[in-house]
């Protein structure tokens, strides 16, 4: 089964931010939700290479279809990546395995016990009494003793607290009324050091194979041959360009209808983002 089931145009290797605080617990006793979770622990999961809905459905089981997101999954995993040596004693043990292993970018502490089994344990992380990310936990998996993480399923970054994200690879966007977009629909984000790519910010509006992503490269970081056209710093905005609305701090995005330049206005003036070719990867 594979890991890491978002698509992205722009591939970066990253550590995961915002991995909870010091001194919280990983798992607190917490308040049920309103509509906790009544169906069955143990759905059999299918391995799907895709990133549509039902695809992540079918590869997160009960974790998918714990949650109570405002907009569709995110990201989510079956079983994989830990073997016979790995297990924990306590199904506490387990998530913290998942932890260990996988590193995701989700809270590390705050955790709830929503559903306990003779064998399995569902872990809910609640964000206004919803079901933000769930972790199925599992004893004695095959050729898996103890406990471990079976599946896991999370929704979009935005619907988690701005104490987690603030900290993490995700610039969040607005729109003209201020409410914070989803990552699946608007984001920005630093090019990672470890490739002397932090002087650019990737723009990626959607997700999967209908995503666009647009660079801001001012000191030619990433070559020409990945860009559609050069980055320009000071460009007159086309007539037929028109706001989206979306805002992150003092810029301002604008839009032509063949979205292959992002024009982002700020208080200088208007910026041309090229968009880029697929396959740009740091690793």
């Amino acid at each position: 089964m594979r890991r890491g089931f978002v698509a992205v145009t722009v591939l970066t290797a990253v550590v995961a931010g915002g991995c909870g605080a010091e001194g919280r617990d990983v798992v607190v006793e917490g308040t049920p939700p309103a509509t906790p979770y009544s169906g069955p622990l143990d759905i059999p999961v299918e391995d799907v290479d895709e990133s549509t809905r039902g695809a992540l459905l079918a590869t997160t089981g009960a974790a998918g279809r714990a949650l109570e997101c405002d907009g569709e999954i995110f990201g989510g995993n079956g079983p994989d990546g830990w073997g016979s040596g790995d297990g924990g004693d306590t199904p506490e043990d387990g998530l913290r395995l998942y932890f260990d292993l996988f590193t995701p970018e989700v809270p590390r502490s705050g955790y709830r016990v929503e559903r306990r089994g003779t064998d399995r344990v569902l872990y809910s992380f609640d964000v206004g009494g919803r079901t933000k990310v769930a972790v199925v936990v599992a004893h004695d998996q095959q050729d898996r003793p103890g406990w471990g993480p079976e599946t896991d399923a999370s929704c979009d970054p935005a619907e988690l607290p701005a104490e987690f994200t603030g900290s993490g690879r995700y610039e969040f966007w607005t729109d003209a009324q201020g409410e914070r977009q989803p990552v699946a629909r608007i984001h920005s984000s630093v090019g990672p050091e470890h490739c002397d790519w932090q002087t650019v910010r990737f723009l990626t509006l959607g997700r999967g194979e209908r995503a666009t992503t647009y660079v801001r490269d001012p000191d030619g970081a990433l070559g020409t041959a990945v860009q559609t056209a050069p980055y320009d710093p000071d460009v007159p905005l086309p007539a037929d360009a028109r706001d989206t609305g979306y805002r992150h701090g003092e810029w301002r995005l604008w839009l032509t209808d063949d979205r292959r330049t992002a024009y982002v206005r700020t208080p200088d003036g208007v910026e041309a983002w090229p968009s880029v070719t697929d396959g740009v990867a740091c690793m």
